[in-house]
C-alpha cells in the first residue's frame, strides 16, 4: 500500500477514458455551436485568471458570472448564454457517453481501491453526474464533486480542499489522479496532494508524484 494515503480521488474527463472517443461524437456539436464552445473556453481562462490574482476567493455564483463573461464575448444575453452552456453542454454532452468505454482496467482498478479499504473520490470541472451514470459508474464513489459547484475551477486549491475535507482527510493523505499537468497534477500538489498523472508522453514536464499510461501501473504504484 502507498505509504499515508488513505483515499484516492479522480479527475473524469480524459482520465477515465480516452477523450478522443467523445471527441468524435461531438463533431456535428462542434460544427453547430463552435462559437459558443469557444467563447466559454476564453471565458474560463479568464476566470482561471482571476482566480490566479486571488487565490482565496471563490464564486458562489460562479454559473451566473460564467455566462456573463462568455455573454460578453459573444455581444449576448447573460440569462441566453446561461441557458445555452446548461442544455446544450452541462446537460447535453451527457447523452454522448452511452456507448463511451472506460480505459482498460479502470473498473478493476476501482475495485481494488475499494476492496482495500480506501477511499474513492471524484471531482470535475464539469457537472460529472449525467456522465457517471452513463458510464456505469454511478455507485463507484466515497463523494462526487465538480469544481463549478465549489465557486472555483482547477487549478485553484479551493475544489481540491473539499474533496479532501468530503472525503474525510487531510489533502496529503490523498492521491489525485487526473490527465492534466496543468489543471489535475499542478492544482491537486498546490493543495498538499500526492498526485498520478495518466499520459503517453514519454517526458511530461510534471511534478506529479507518478507517471502511468495503464491503470494496471497505477494499481501496482498503490497497492503493492
Amino acid at each position: 500500500m502507498l505509504q499515508g494515503i488513505s483515499a484516492v480521488g479522480f479527475d473524469l474527463d480524459g482520465t477515465l477514458y480516452p477523450p478522443y472517443r467523445l471527441n468524435v461524437r461531438l463533431l456535428p456539436f462542434l460544427f453547430r455551436h463552435g462559437r459558443l464552445l469557444n467563447a466559454l473556453g476564453k471565458a474560463r481562462t479568464i476566470i482561471r485568471r482571476e482566480q490566479e490574482q486571488s487565490p482565496a476567493s471563490v464564486r458562489p455564483d460562479f454559473y451566473d458570472y460564467q455566462a456573463r463573461v462568455t455573454a460578453g464575448l459573444l455581444h449576448a444575453q447573460p440569462e441566453q448564454v446561461k441557458e445555452k452552456i446548461n442544455d446544450l453542454i452541462y446537460q447535453g454532452w451527457g447523452r454522448h457517453f452511452a456507448n463511451i468505454k472506460l480505459f482498460p482496467h479502470v473498473r478493476e482498478l476501482l475495485a481494488e481501491l475499494r476492496a482495500a479499504r480506501l477511499k474513492l473520490g471524484l471531482l470535475s470541472d464539469f457537472p460529472p453526474h449525467i456522465k457517471l451514470e452513463k458510464l456505469g459508474l454511478t455507485d463507484c464513489w466515497d463523494t462526487v464533486l465538480c469544481s463549478e459547484y465549489v465557486g472555483a475551477i482547477k487549478p485553484a486549491i479551493q475544489p481540491f480542499a473539499e474533496l479532501a475535507k468530503a472525503l474525510g482527510c487531510p489533502p496529503e493523505q490523498v492521491l489525485y489522479v487526473g490527465n492534466s499537468r496543468r489543471y489535475d497534477a499542478a492544482g491537486g500538489r498546490r493543495a498538499g496532494m500526492k498526485t498520478a498523472l495518466i499520459t503517453r508522453r514519454r517526458a511530461s514536464k510534471t511534478k506529479a508524484d507518478f507517471i502511468f499510461h495503464d491503470y494496471r501501473q497505477l494499481r501496482d504504484y498503490v497497492l503493492h
